[in-house]
C-alpha cells in the first residue's frame, strides 16, 4: 500500500504541510497556531548527539542509562544540506544500490524519513520484512535500537543491519536491564522457591513474558527462562500460553500493556502487583508475590503516558459520537474511557475498515495519526493530545542520517551496525519463535508497503 503525505490544516486558511517537523517549526516561529511539548524540537538532532539523554519530545524527562549508544558527529556536508538536497541524495543512493538494500520505517518515523522507506509498519511487521529479504546486504532500519536488534536477530548472519541514529534508543525498553531483571529474578526465587521445578500440575512458579519493546538481552533472558516474546496485538494469546505453562507472569517492561491486557482477561488487579527494580520484592511482600498472576514491571511509554481521561472527555464534548481508540500502552483508566483499544495495526484497519465518514480522536504517536488523516480524508482523524509531542528517540532519525549510511553504502562502508552477540541471540531467537508458535485468532496483517 502507497503511504500518503499527511494534509494538515490546524489553522484556518493555513496550506496544507505533509511534515509534522514542518508543524514545530511553524508553532517555534509563531506563523501557526498551536504548542509543542518542547520549542527544541525544532532544533535538527545532531544538536543534542553529543549529550545525554533522549533528546526534545515525550521521553525527554525519563533517565537514560549510562552508557547508553550516543552517536557520533554527523558530517557537516550533510547537516548544512536543505531538505530537497537530502531527500535526492537519498533517492540516488538507493537508486544506486538496488536490491543490495532495504529500508523500513516504523509508524512513528517523521515523514521526511517515511517517503523514504520501502515498507512502513511496527516493529514486529517490519522485522518480519527484514526477515523476507535475504537478497538485501543492509537493512536499514529507521526505528529505534531495540527494533534494530530484532531484525538483526531474524535476518541472515551475512546481512548487515544499520541504524541512522545510534542516538535513537527507547526509554520504556531502557527502564528494565539485565541486571534489574536478574535481581529480580533472584528474588522471586527467595519469595517462591526453585523458579526452575514445576508444581504437581505441571505449573512452573514464573513464567517471564517480555514486551518486543525490551532489548535483545532482555529477550536472552526470557529465552533461557521458558518465556517468550509477545506484541501488543498478541499480548493476550502470549498471555494465555504463559498461563497454561506457570501459576504467574512476570511481564515486562510495559506496565499498562500487562495490565491492560491481563484485566481484559478477567485477572483482578489486586492479583497483579507493581514490581519496582529499587525496592526489595519489588515492594510487595513475599505473601502478596504468591497471590499473584501478573507481576508488573514499573515502565511505561512516554508517549502513551500523554493520553488523559479529560482528553477524551474534551474530544467527546466537542464532536459528538466521536470514536475514540486508544492504544494499550496508554494508561488503564485511558483504556477503559476510550471506545477501543488496540496496536497501531488494529488503529490503522480499525480507520480502513470504517464504511462512513467518521470522527475518529487517536490515542497513539503523533506521525501516525497524521499519516492515518492524510491517507484517509473522508475521515476526520486527530490526536487526542492537542500538543505536538513526537516520540522524542524516533525522532532522532532525520534524513541527514539516513542519506550518511546510505552513500556509506554506495561507498562500501558500513556505518552504525548493529549486531547482537551469539550468547544473547541464541536463547532471544527461542523466546521470538515461541511467540511466532503462539498465534492469535487472526494475525497481524503485514505493514504498508511504500511504492516510492
Amino acid at each position: 500500500m502507497t503511504t500518503t503525505p499527511l494534509t494538515l490544516d490546524r489553522r484556518p486558511g493555513s496550506a496544507p504541510d505533509p511534515s509534522v517537523d514542518h508543524e514545530i517549526q511553524a508553532i517555534v516561529a509563531g506563523s501557526t497556531l498551536g504548542a509543542t511539548c518542547n520549542t527544541d524540537l525544532a532544533a535538527a538532532p545532531w544538536t543534542f548527539d553529543a549529550r545525554p539523554g533522549y533528546g526534545p519530545g515525550s521521553s525527554m524527562g525519563d533517565v537514560i542509562p549510562t552508557g547508553a549508544p550516543r552517536q557520533g558527529e554527523l558530517p557537516a556536508a550533510y547537516r548544512e544540506a536543505s531538505e530537497p538536497e537530502l531527500a535526492e541524495r537519498i533517492r540516488a543512493a538507493k537508486a544506486l544500490l538496488g536490491n543490495r538494500v532495504v529500508v523500513l520505517g516504523h509508524f512513528y518515523q517523521r515523514e521526511e524519513v517515511i517517503v523514504h522507506a520501502d515498507y512502513v509498519g511496527d516493529s514486529f511487521q517490519l522485522a518480519n520484512a527484514a526477515k523476507a529479504h535475504p537478497e538485501a546486504e543492509a537493512i536499514v532500519f529507521c526505528g529505534v535500537h531495540f527494533m534494530a536488534e530484532t531484525a538483526d536477530l531474524l535476518s541472515g548472519a551475512e546481512q548487515a543491519v544499520i541504524l541512522p541514529n545510534l542516538a535513537a534508543g527507547c526509554s520504556m525498553a531502557d527502564m528494565a536491564d539485565i541486571d534489574q531483571v536478574e535481581e529480580c529474578w533472584e528474588q522471586l526465587a527467595d519469595a517462591l522457591g526453585d523458579l526452575d521445578t514445576p508444581d504437581a500440575e505441571g505449573l512452573l512458579p514464573v513464567i517471564p513474558v517480555t514486551y518486543m519493546n525490551s532489548s535483545a538481552a532482555i529477550k536472552g533472558f526470557v529465552g533461557r527462562h521458558g518465556g517468550i516474546v509477545c506484541t501488543s496485538s498478541n499480548a493476550r494469546t502470549v498471555l494465555e500460553w504463559a498461563f497454561a505453562r506457570g501459576r504467574r507472569v512476570l511481564f515486562f517492561p510495559d506496565q499498562h500493556l500487562g495490565r491492560n491486557s491481563a484485566k481484559a482477561m478477567g485477572v483482578p488487579l489486586e492479583q497483579m502487583p507493581m514490581w519496582n527494580p529499587r525496592k526489595p520484592f519489588g515492594g510487595s511482600t513475599p505473601e502478596e508475590l504468591a497471590d499473584s498472576r501478573v507481576i508488573l514491571w514499573h515502565g511505561f511509554c512516554s508517549v502513551h503516558r500523554r493520553f488523559t481521561v479529560d482528553q477524551i472527555d474534551q474530544a467527546r464534548a466537542e464532536h459528538p459520537g466521536v470514536r475514540v481508540i486508544v492504544h494499550p500502552e496508554c494508561p488503564m483508566a485511558v483504556v477503559d474511557a476510550a471506545d477501543e483499544s488496540g496496536s497501531t495495526d488494529y488503529i490503522r484497519k480499525a480507520i480502513e475498515a470504517a464504511t462512513e465518514p467518521t470522527t475518529f480522536a487517536i490515542g497513539t504517536e503523533v506521525n501516525l495519526v497524521q499519516r492515518l488523516a492524510a491517507a484517509h480524508p473522508q475521515h476526520t482523524i486527530f490526536c487526542l493530545d492537542p500538543v505536538v509531542c513526537p516520540c522524542s528517540t524516533m525522532y532522532r532519525i532525520h534524513p541527514g542520517y539516513l542519506a550518511w549510511v546510505l552513500e556509506g553504502l554506495v561507498a562500501g562502508e558500513v556505518r552504525n551496525r548493529i549486531t547482537v552477540p551469539a550468547d544473547v541471540a541464541e536463547p532471544a531467537r527461542v523466546a521470538l519463535e515461541r511467540m511466532l508458535a503462539a498465534k492469535p485468532p487472526a494475525a497481524p496483517a503485514a505493514g504498508w508497503e511504500n511504492a516510492s
